[in-house]
């Protein structure tokens, strides 16, 4: 499925308008065109994807270069012809060892029907994991310069990575932060950050509008909370997945171990599961799903 022009600039607006406020918006992250389906009928106003939740899918780990460009853009294009939300994207960093090469891969996914995507600083490198402030600048610099020429307003994510490589360095990842957004960086974006107090440092150093992940491995923020903090945007990143995940396990477990199938309690009814795939609306009609 190709987008029309005019669908992805309808898309790409209404992006744009949710991290205007008021307040906080949580962005979901499906991981195929199912898991799209039943979270824009769920209500969610927008949706991105996880490059955990798709190397899970694929049987790998997740990690820096682990799913190529093309298996991450034939991914979205799955999940963009799965619904009628805006979908950004996680594109690592850019899969390229060159700032020309981030530059293609933001064409490359407006292509593909993306109306944002995020670029982090994380160069794939145990020995090094995060970019010299220089380079990672360049970088931003070329993805947005690329998303500037788009007939959209593609809207740019820069994610400073200390905090998931260990370094736990607030003042530079704020410093990072600065620099993307002087860069041109329409959004903000440290996962990671360990506390409610780190949160409203960064918020108060940028201008622009943050993304905060939430249900990761650090306190468990309301939207309340974190809209007090100033954050516009959370995103859940690979938890949907890891919880689908902790639900096969257990129920595997709990066969092997006790050979009982108490588990299939919880699951939703097959009748149920073969209507909301049976259904055309959620993804054909600009009107349904939103901010329900």
């Amino acid at each position: 499925m190709h987008l029309a022009a005019a669908d992805q600039h309808r898309r790409a607006v209404a992006f744009r308008r949710l991290h205007q406020g008021p307040g906080a918006f949580v962005v979901a992250n499906p991981w195929d065109a199912g898991t799209a389906r039943l979270l824009t009928q769920a209500g969610f106003s927008a949706l991105a994807t996880t490059s955990a939740g798709l190397a899970f899918a694929l049987g790998r780990p997740d990690g820096a270069n682990r799913v190529d460009r093309d298996e991450t853009l034939a991914n979205v294009r799955t999940i963009v012809a799965a619904t009628h939300l805006p979908v950004s994207a996680d594109l690592e960093s850019g899969f390229g060892a060159t700032p020309a090469e981030v530059a293609d891969t933001i064409r490359l996914a407006a292509e593909a029907g993306l109306v944002g995507g995020s670029i982090e600083d994380a160069t794939g490198s145990p020995d090094d994991p995060i970019f010299p402030l220089e380079a990672a600048v360049e970088r931003v610099t070329a993805a947005v310069t690329a998303a500037r020429k788009l007939p959209f307003p593609f809207t740019l994510t820069a994610r400073a990575e200390n905090f998931l490589y260990g370094r736990r360095d607030l003042a530079d990842t704020v410093r990072r932060l600065q620099a993307y957004q002087e860069a041109g960086a329409d959004v903000l974006y440290a996962p990671g950050l360990p506390d409610l107090e780190a949160v409203r440092s960064v918020c108060g150093a940028v201008g622009q509008p943050v993304n905060v992940l939430a249900g990761g491995s650090g306190p468990m923020l309301s939207v309340a909370q974190l809209t007090e903090a100033g954050v516009r945007r959370i995103s859940l990143g690979s938890v949907l997945p890891r919880l689908a995940l902790a639900g096969l396990v257990g129920a595997a477990e709990e066969i092997l171990s006790k050979g009982v199938f108490d588990f299939a309690r919880a699951a939703l009814p097959y009748a149920d599961v073969n209507a909301r795939f049976g259904r055309s609306d959620d993804s054909a009609d600009p009107t349904v799903g939103g901010s329900r």
